[in-house]
């Protein structure tokens, strides 16, 4: 390989300039190399990838990816991998992928379009909804009750996109605002500063289980989207991805991820002992039977 990138740029500097480049980066050599695989976290997407009381991170998405981990390390025969952690957040999630500063996004992060033209995904391992928490006091009970209200969305998620479509096309006049993280959008919902907070369901239910006072707070509204969420991996790594994915397949087919979901959705979790008691969904039932990382947004 090296003397043909040799002889081509001797005949062909300006295209083998690029060949070079895009064979200068293999993710699974470079963790071969380095001996260590980073791993991209959130703080307070519950129960995905959040930060327990010794300031860990743990969860569905973190046991998740460990395993993942554990597949590479098979992969390239090392005796040892070394997981190094990357905090991120909504906003420099995508990047720590795109610009190779992680190897994996083990949190709750929806495959869509847009954002593939930028990274990779692996196959779905939840399917979420788009809805609302509120105070249970509030009186809002539905998406209309929300007209001329100040609804709360985290940056950089596809939440803010989707409530500023359904603000103009329905004219409700909603004020848009938008907080750093998903813990500080949450705190506005109870302390007044925000009517609604608006973001996937099962992420609310998470931040509603682990609140002080649950019955305080209400999520409420039909779902406004469909968020399949799957783990991020670099574009263009192919060998990494087959790696991934062969993985994913596995833990499907064996039942380990069945069991995985039990455990942080249907049993007593850290730091507090809540349980969110959420069943497994039929649409990701039915997509556990013919694994796919395609999804239904037909935009390429």
């Amino acid at each position: 390989m090296k003397f043909a990138l040799i002889l081509c740029s001797l005949v062909l500097p300006g295209i083998c300039s690029g060949i070079q480049a895009a064979s200068s980066h293999d993710e699974l050599e470079k963790i071969r190399t380095t001996g260590t695989i980073v791993v991209a976290h959130r703080d307070a997407s519950i129960p995905f990838s959040y930060l327990d009381d010794r300031k860990q991170a743990v969860g569905y998405s973190i046991d998740l990816c460990m395993k993942l981990v554990e597949a590479v390390r098979r992969e390239l025969r090392l005796p040892v991998l070394t997981v190094s952690y990357l905090g991120v957040t909504s906003a420099t999630r995508i990047p720590a992928i795109a610009e190779g500063k992680a190897s994996l996004e083990c949190g709750s992060t929806t495959n869509n379009a847009e954002r593939r033209k930028k990274v990779d995904y692996t196959i779905a391992h939840f399917i979420s909804a788009a809805r609302f928490i509120v105070r249970s006091n509030a009186g809002i009970e539905k998406l209309e009750d929300l007209s001329g209200k100040t609804v709360v969305s985290t940056r950089g998620t596809t939440n803010i996109k989707t409530l500023e479509r359904i603000n103009d096309e329905r004219l409700l006049k909603m004020k848009i605002v938008q907080a750093d993280d998903h813990a500080a959008a949450f705190a506005m919902v109870a302390v007044g500063k925000a009517d609604a907070f608006a973001m996937d369901d099962v992420l609310l239910y998470g931040l509603r289980a682990t609140a002080t006072r649950p019955q305080d707070f209400a999520v409420i509204g039909k779902p406004m989207t469909i968020e399949p969420y799957a783990v991020m991996l670099p574009r263009h790594q192919p060998a990494f991805k087959k790696v991934i994915d062969t993985e994913m397949r596995r833990l499907i087919f064996t039942g380990e991820m069945q069991q995985l979901y039990q455990k942080w959705f249907m049993a007593p979790i850290p730091p507090r002992g809540a349980n969110l008691e959420l069943p497994m969904s039929f649409m990701l039932r039915e997509s556990f039977k013919f694994p796919s990382d395609k999804v239904g947004d037909l935009a390429q």
